[in-house]
């Protein structure tokens, strides 16, 4: 990393700014990548999701794999976790003796499988019914299991290092005080954000928002002593984030167009497209319904990220954005966001950063 050119302001970086598990086509096909963003802390980069393109964004951003010091996986949908394995395999090629741990973080095992949709007209067979849910431990170890032929010539041909050298898989354990369970209680009410990681540049806190079928949905919050940012994964309209937002300088809140929903799927008559509308209607939130949101919780500033659909014109989402008070962006991808300010804290960081 180039140390003169280094912002030291902490910030965060849209690596990829699209929500959903596809390949979004038509007009502006291609401009967004998957979700992924870059929480920066001077030379230091804590990851918020690994959607499709994480590695390509990072290098592109001036970030490289090897800054990591964390990576925190919202929730186990797959536009969230795509790219987790090409993030551990590829780095080792960019691992050196010297490098640190990088702590990867996100949600246990569920414990059960979700309901069946009322929509199914036959109940629908779960894949590997032996471990239908693994959490973010188990996740990582089967990645890395079905690549042990290409790990392993490369660990012992090119004596390259193992990903088990650098990566520390962890679950996060929910306080039980919470009343937390997968089918009958995934959002607890009135939850108290619980912290998940610290280390001398920040402090990450999560809370569960609402986000079925899947259990647990984390947001996260990260507190430096420059400034917050918090991220809100993927989450209906929920009480639970505006406490873990409450007087943040910047949220990244998720957004949906509900006028292509209802264009995509409001005149299905099969299952699946009516399914599929109902998850989406429950389980994610609109641009206004984000500035309320940010509204209520007193943030200084407003992004919207995980755009679905990914090709939705810039001015449907910019267009939310004037019953907003403080700064509202619709970042692109690569887009770079301050939170905090240039304070003592950060001329701390950036001569403990340049004296190395």
């Amino acid at each position: 990393m180039n140390r003169q050119a280094l912002d030291f302001t902490p910030r965060v970086v849209t690596l990829g700014t699209a929500g959903g598990p596809r390949w979004w086509t038509g007009e502006n096909a291609g401009k967004r990548s998957g979700i992924a963003t870059a929480v920066v802390v001077g030379d230091v980069t804590y990851l918020v999701d690994a959607g499709h393109g994480v590695g390509r964004q990072m290098m592109l951003a001036g970030l490289p794999i090897n800054s990591l010091r964390g990576i925190f996986v919202s929730h186990l949908h797959s536009d969230h976790t795509i790219d987790l394995g090409s993030l551990a395999i590829f780095g080792m090629f960019t691992f050196g003796p010297d490098q640190h741990k990088i702590h990867l973080i996100g949600p246990g095992d569920r414990g059960e499988l979700p309901p069946v949709s009322p929509r199914a007209a036959v109940p629908p067979t779960p894949v590997f019914p032996e471990n239908p849910t693994p959490g973010i431990t188990a996740m990582f170890s089967h990645l890395m299991a079905a690549y042990a032929t290409d790990l392993n010539d490369r660990i012992l041909d090119s004596l390259r290092p193992s990903p088990y050298d650098y990566f520390v898989p962890q679950d996060i354990t929910i306080p039980a005080a919470t009343g937390y369970s997968p089918n009958t209680n995934p959002t607890p009410a009135d939850m108290e954000p619980f912290e998940i990681y610290s280390d001398e540049l920040v402090t990450v806190t999560a809370t569960l928002v609402q986000h079925p079928p899947i259990a647990p949905a984390f947001a996260f919050r990260f507190d430096s002593a420059d400034g917050s940012v918090t991220i809100s994964g993927d989450t209906a309209p929920c009480e639970n984030l505006v406490r873990l937002a409450g007087g943040t300088d910047l949220l990244l809140h998720e957004a949906i167009d509900f006028d292509w929903v209802n264009q995509t799927y409001g005149g299905s008559a099969d299952g699946t497209g009516r399914a599929s509308a109902d998850h989406h209607r429950k389980s994610h939130t609109s641009a206004a319904e984000a500035v309320e949101l940010a509204t209520r919780a007193g943030a200084k500033a407003l992004a919207l990220h995980h755009l679905v659909p990914g090709t939705t014109p810039l001015s449907v989402w910019q267009s939310a954005g004037t019953d907003f008070a403080g700064d509202y962006y619709v970042p692109d991808d690569l887009d770079s966001i301050p939170f905090g300010q240039t304070t003592a804290a950060t001329r701390k960081i950036e001569e403990m950063v340049t004296s190395r």
